[in-house]
């Protein structure tokens, strides 16, 4: 495996080696060993499994007294999967970063705690698994407007395209009015 972190240095893109042939391909998705090496020492409680169509946009989710740490990938089709620090105490607060998952290049994106956290399926149909450091906690779920001006998201939305969005994301408070970490 391999390890990358973003211009958000705790946000983290894996490589891992996948092992094709004429049947199909293997790859291992987590193994705590190698994680705790590259500086991510992380506990995983529960495993989820998101499934959307193309231009639905899920985000920008957090959770404040339970924060969840996610280890993201996808398993059909492909998204644009955003991380944004909510940590006030951060020099990058509010900055955001994006990256293309897909099933075809196999990568892993590493979601810390302090982070919200998004996405934008750009194919017909995705299915995108996660793990998370602590559990749900819909009492404590909160979002960021995921078209903040002040975060500068640059989703890649066909032009004139309008996303797909649950209603609690569409009236997500703005950054600023936002409930964020110390």
């Amino acid at each position: 495996m391999e390890f990358h972190p973003t211009a958000l240095p705790e946000v983290v893109v894996i490589t891992p080696r996948v092992y094709r042939d004429a049947r199909g391909y293997f790859y291992e998705t987590w193994r705590e060993d190698k994680f705790s090496a590259a500086g991510i020492d992380a506990h995983f409680v529960q495993d989820n499994h998101s499934h959307s169509v193309r231009n639905t946009l899920r985000g920008l989710h957090y959770q404040l007294q339970h924060p969840q740490g996610k280890l993201l990938r996808v398993v059909r089709g492909a998204v644009f999967d955003v991380a944004v620090d909510l940590r006030r105490s951060s020099p990058r607060f509010g900055q955001w970063i994006g990256v293309v998952l897909s099933e075809t290049k196999s990568q892993m994106l590493w979601v810390p705690p302090g982070f919200a956290h998004g996405y934008l399926a750009l194919s017909d149909e995705i299915d995108l698994l996660y793990k998370c450091t602590d559990f749900y906690s819909p009492e404590d779920e909160r979002a960021v407007r995921w078209d903040d001006t002040r975060v500068g998201i640059r989703w890649p939305l066909p032009a004139g395209a309008v996303p797909i969005l649950s209603a609690k994301d569409a009236a997500a408070p703005l950054i600023g009015k936002a409930d964020c970490f110390p």
